[in-house]
């Protein structure tokens, strides 16, 4: 393939026709039209060609927004505070008033972890950094860089920054390498399944993980490298679709609330309604918001919400020279508007039972091949037993003429839009038991 030639193209499994794909199916370059089910790595809340973007694209009134894009910390065009005012209004997390955009989802989580560290020094020293701070943080040293940690998870995935990297455990290849902030990690829980016979196990197994995190935030206060800031996925999603209940979330809430280390929900993957939630942590029914909530992919500008007191007192603290972009603020714009007035949470609620009931009866018929089908609305994931095989079941699947996506080491993926319907997930599901069938 050509990319080769140019950049690192080892990951490229083929090239899109983005002129002749629609909704929920993409075409390549060679004609096949496939049925889409995880949606380039899970961004694409609407499909491909979404006459309410493509009317975005074409309106005349946004050709300057896309052809000169400003940036945004210094120069914001004069309609965007009533814009940013506007998307605060229609999608902020219950609490949350503050937002910051950003480009990408890596970006989000990086700035969001700086800005926990700025609300954690200034608390701790009563203000404004101090001339010692400032001229210190020069040199890379003390008290102006001071030595704090974030606290992530096994098996988690925040991105690919250096901060972010430091802080993922999903994959080798993704840190080999390349050197990494000695911060600390905590197990995530490992659900057994079908979880209502393990539900004591299970419970058990998120009391373990509560317990090695408050062990953790001890030590590192005890050694001087206080954790800072906590940050976790609703689902673990690179790492393998790995769960975890409302009780653990809550009470790994009160631990940061009690040691004063910021909570941080990376939302990246999960927000936007994928999980019948338009955001996932919804579900867990806190007593209070988290500190950040951290977005991107499905709602296509990146971005993060904050509590009031995490706020920067000073202007520089977080910037870059977009801070967003304008053209994907329009394109949110039009996609929430979609989901207002087609339902499309109920619809991937609906979509989502359906599918989930398939892929249960699937592992019944087959459980010397697959098993641990779960998931939130279309969320949703299936282990392949013998990991051997992943990679054959995906592109026999893909062969019969549907995409889907694989994790972890043995999981298969479905990160559709939400435009799919019962009927999409009937198709998925009679490709992928006719290619199990073949094993």
């Amino acid at each position: 393939m050509g990319v080769h030639r140019r950049q690192n193209g080892y990951t490229v499994n083929f090239c899109v026709d983005s002129h002749n794909s629609l909704g929920n199916y993409v075409v390549d370059a060679d004609g096949n039209r496939m049925l889409d089910t995880f949606c380039q790595i899970s961004s694409l809340p609407l499909g491909y060609n979404h006459p309410d973007l493509l009317a975005v694209a074409r309106d005349p009134n946004n050709a300057s927004v896309l052809a000169a894009r400003p940036a945004l910390a210094m120069y914001p065009n004069m309609d965007y505070p009533e814009k940013l005012e506007n998307l605060i209004q229609a999608i902020a997390p219950r609490g949350l008033k503050h937002m910051t955009t950003m480009m990408c989802g890596t970006c989000s989580n990086e700035n969001a972890i700086k800005q926990a560290f700025i609300r954690y020094r200034s608390r701790e020293r009563g203000g404004n950094p101090t001339e010692e701070d400032l001229s210190s943080s020069m040199l890379n040293e003390g008290p102006g860089s001071p030595s704090y940690s974030v606290l992530s998870f096994d098996g988690a995935f925040h991105g690919r920054t250096f901060a972010c990297l430091s802080l993922s455990h999903s994959k080798a290849i993704h840190k080999v390498d390349i050197p990494a902030m000695n911060w600390p990690f905590a197990p995530f829980p490992r659900f057994k399944y079908p979880l209502k016979e393990f539900e004591k196990e299970n419970r058990a197994d998120e009391d373990r993980c509560l317990a090695k995190v408050r062990e953790i935030i001890a030590e590192k206060k005890s050694t001087g490298s206080p954790v800072a800031a906590v940050i976790i996925e609703p689902i673990q999603a690179e790492g393998g679709d790995y769960h975890a209940s409302p009780y653990f979330f809550r009470n790994l809430q009160q631990i940061c609330k009690e040691t004063e280390s910021a909570f941080i929900v990376d939302e990246v993957q999960t927000c936007c309604g994928a999980t019948g939630y338009f955001w996932a942590h919804e579900a867990w029914d806190l007593p209070e918001p988290p500190d950040f909530v951290t977005f991107s992919k499905k709602l296509i500008s990146g971005g993060y919400f904050f509590k009031e007191e995490y706020g920067p007192k000073l202007g520089a603290r977080i910037f870059n020279t977009w801070m967003g972009d304008p053209p994907k603020v329009l394109m949110m714009e039009a996609v929430l508007d979609v989901i207002r007035r087609e339902g499309l949470l109920d619809l991937t609620r609906t979509s989502g039972a359906h599918l989930m009931a398939g892929l249960e009866d699937i592992q019944a018929k087959y459980p010397q091949h697959v098993r641990n089908a779960r998931g939130p609305g279309t969320f949703c994931a299936i282990d392949v037993v013998d990991s051997g095989v992943l990679a054959k079941v995906a592109s026999n699947v893909r062969d019969k003429g549907v995409l889907l996506g694989t994790c972890g080491t043995n999981s298969l993926r479905f990160r559709p839009a939400l435009i799919f319907q019962p009927h999409h997930a009937d198709i998925l599901l009679d490709t992928l038991e006719s290619t199990l069938q073949e094993l």
